[in-house]
């Protein structure tokens, strides 16, 4: 390739070194070239210098292919310009065809497929299939593999939702050996709290903390965590509310293992004479309700269309058939004015959270005439957990739900709340409660499904105060994506979900801050061979 400039500046000429014809021409001013365009002139060559330098090379690599550049170029280009293309192009546009007919075809019932893409190809060369036949075979293949992934993926979820429903055996066995040592060993019966500290039961100077639950291991996880965590535990007191099956052995657990200078008192519902069924309605319509039981004891499969249903929808309906949800365990915190009628402020606990901070500031908190201090739940990206709105618990398709609520108002969480029982007993709360859970039962439950949030969210309705939400984190149960940094930094983590840390399913990596509150070396937890997962 050569540049040749003329003599007098007429122009500028771009020539290939063999022989072939002129490429471009540039002709400019004789006599007033200026150097603004002398500039532009080199940007414009700067510019094409590099095309013409492949198109040169292009027609060399003809060259020694021995063919000329005009031939090569016109074969090569020619076709694509003309919109024509070659021999694969057209193949692919023939597959293309084959593949849309196929996809609009039905697959033929009883077609025998081969168990793999190499069996595939065997008999694509034994039988001489054609394109057509070759891609229906592959077709059919692919989608019976998407029905055995998604078959896969429902089995799965139905086998976790059982193993986070059922009592793991050494759980089981720690219940039943320590309510044989409530009734062989005196000292497993003392009372709790001896009886020069029951003045303190009701003393509001203290901080009171109340904990419902029928799982002794637990129990004594959430009471450690408060106590090692807290600045000033010898004003801590704990409220533990059990079943009647497990108040021996919790208490039993309680009595052998103090944790002074904490107070701890543990109670059976039994022995609330208030709960009875007059008094609780929500009992004696849950216990009455035509297929209430089977709802959330029989079988989750009967009626479910799987083929209609996304794993994710069908993990959140088997959730909220949890039998947990008919437990009056569950409920009792609807009872709580009732239940301590000398208490002004109160923090009530899930069993599957752990302290990690002293929560005295949560005493000193102004719910400026609020009943309920609670994490807001629709302010963070996380949409498993931290983006829910009234719209993800109740069905908006109901008039009545549709009438009185409004799916954009902020939901707030369960599992760690400040109650003022002072201002609760002025408002009729309790009231509406009972009257959405008659309401749901009426409707066949068609109102909402998931447990005691929902109707909690309209009971509470106009009675929240936001707390700061690294008072309490929630979604260790549900996720593995969870923030680790984040989480050690929370006063309270809850593993609000089906992977509790004491199950085999618990999430590994998120295991540890539940069990350092874990005394594995107690002959009970021994015995019953509670070893650290």
């Amino acid at each position: 390739m050569q540049l040749h400039v003329s003599p007098s500046m007429r122009s500028l000429t771009i020539s290939s070194n063999n022989g072939f014809i002129d490429l471009m021409k540039i002709k400019v001013a004789a006599r007033h070239i200026s150097y603004r365009t002398l500039f532009h002139t080199i940007l414009i060559l700067a510019f094409l210098l590099p095309f013409v330098f492949i198109l040169t090379a292009i027609v060399t690599l003809e060259g020694v292919n021995k063919c000329s550049s005009f031939d090569c170029l016109g074969r090569r280009l020619g076709p694509r310009l003309l919109g024509r293309v070659d021999d694969s192009g057209r193949l692919v546009k023939d597959f293309y065809k084959i593949l849309n007919q196929v996809n609009a075809e039905k697959i033929p019932d009883g077609i025998k497929l081969p168990d793999s893409f190499n069996q595939l190809v065997s008999e694509m060369k034994n039988n001489q299939y054609d394109a057509k036949t070759f891609a229906l075979m592959l077709r059919a293949m692919m989608e019976k593999l998407e029905r055995e992934i998604r078959e896969s993926k429902f089995s799965e979820l139905m086998n976790k939702h059982f193993a986070a429903s059922s009592i793991p055996k050494g759980l089981y066995c720690l219940s039943l050996r320590l309510t044989d040592e409530y009734s062989s060993n005196a000292h497993a019966r003392r009372q709790l709290p001896s009886p020069e500290l029951l003045p303190v039961l009701s003393n509001n100077s203290y901080h009171h903390f109340i904990l419902s639950t029928d799982n002794i291991l637990a129990a004594s996880v959430v009471v450690n965590s408060a106590v090692q965590s807290s600045l000033r535990p010898e004003k801590i007191v704990f409220h533990i509310i059990t079943d009647k099956k497990t108040y021996a052995g919790m208490h039993a657990w309680f009595a052998l293992n103090p944790v002074s200078p904490a107070i701890v008192e543990v109670k059976g519902v039994h022995q609330f004479d208030w709960l009875t069924r007059e008094n609780v309605p929500v009992l004696e319509a849950v216990e009455n309700h035509h297929g209430i039981r089977n709802y959330y004891h029989g079988n989750h499969l009967a009626g479910a269309n799987l083929s209609n249903t996304t794993p994710r929808t069908f993990a959140s309906k088997l959730q909220a058939r949890s039998p947990k949800y008919i437990s009056l365990l569950n409920h009792l915190r609807i009872y709580l004015p009732e239940l301590f009628p000398n208490l002004d402020k109160v923090v009530f606990l899930d069993d599957d959270v752990v302290i990690q901070r002293d929560l005295s500031p949560l005493w000193e908190i102004d719910l400026w005439g609020k009943v309920n201090g609670a994490v807001e739940t629709c302010k963070g990206e996380d949409e498993w957990v931290m983006s829910k709105h009234f719209r993800n618990y109740f069905n908006f398709s109901h008039p009545l739900i549709a009438k009185h609520l409004d799916p954009d108002e902020c939901a707030w969480a369960y599992g760690m709340n400040i109650f003022d029982l002072r201002t609760w007993r002025k408002t009729n709360i309790r009231e509406t409660y009972h009257y959405w859970l008659k309401e749901n039962l009426k409707s066949n439950l068609t109102m909402w499904k998931l447990g005691t949030l929902p109707p909690a969210l309209i009971a509470f309705k106009g009675h929240i105060h936001p707390i700061d939400p690294s008072w309490h984190m929630l979604g260790l149960g549900y996720q593995t994506k969870t923030n680790i940094e984040k989480a050690k930094r929370a006063a309270v983590i809850h593993y609000n979900g089906q992977s509790k840390p004491w199950l085999q399913i618990g999430f590994e990596h998120l295991r540890p801050f539940w069990t350092k509150y874990v005394n594995y070396s107690n002959d009970f937890v021994r015995n019953c061979h509670i070893l650290e997962l």
